[in-house]
């Protein structure tokens, strides 16, 4: 029994590694963006935890934050959103300036990627992280999209200021937006 698990165990490393190649080797985006999609997807089963992380996958992930191609920054952003519970990950990435590269993807316009930057910034919330991910422009983005028409980026906003931040943290950010045109990270407003 024990053979048969270490045999599946080696297939789906050598998958893994096949596809971080392919990666690596293809000069097609499209290809990329599949093999990008294919490795978020295998993030989020534990039992990929090992090979992902022997891999390297988490800093191709944080690589791809900073990238122009949309998809690849959705694709980054999945894989991290479904690697940060676990304490390794999310350790890893508080190392490696994850607050800052996943924060910059809130003034994406693409929702996806606005939703895994929230759930991540969740997922990397800790005593020593906190003061970080709750710094003024991200309750003021917050705050902004909790008046979002899309009820998930509302519903996942509120989750944000309630379970992340002090009443006194989120009072006083409605305080400093009082009156002024709000354009934190660079995300539009919606209209009163």
């Amino acid at each position: 029994m024990s053979r048969k698990g270490s045999a599946e165990g080696s297939d789906r490393f050598e998958y893994l590694q096949t596809l971080v190649t392919e990666f690596q080797d293809t000069d097609s985006e499209e290809a990329k963006e599949q093999v990008l999609a294919n490795l978020a997807n295998f993030a989020y089963d534990p039992k990929n935890y090992d090979y992902l992380r022997d891999l390297q996958v988490t800093d191709l992930f944080l690589d791809m934050l900073t990238e122009d191609n949309e998809n690849f920054v959705e694709f980054g952003m999945g894989g991290l959103c479904n690697l940060s519970m676990a304490p390794e990950f999310r350790d890893f990435i508080l190392q490696n300036d994850g607050i800052n590269l996943i924060t910059n993807c809130l003034s994406s316009r693409n929702e996806e990627t606005v939703l895994s930057a929230i759930t991540i910034l969740m997922n990397l919330n800790t005593t020593d992280s906190r003061s970080e991910i709750t710094q003024p422009g991200v309750l003021h983005c917050m705050l902004r999209f909790s008046l979002s028409e899309s009820p998930r980026l509302k519903n996942l906003a509120s989750v944000f200021l309630q379970d992340c931040c002090s009443e006194e943290q989120v009072a006083q950010a409605e305080q400093q937006m009082k009156g002024q045109q709000q354009t934190a990270l660079g995300i539009p407003l919606p209209k009163d």
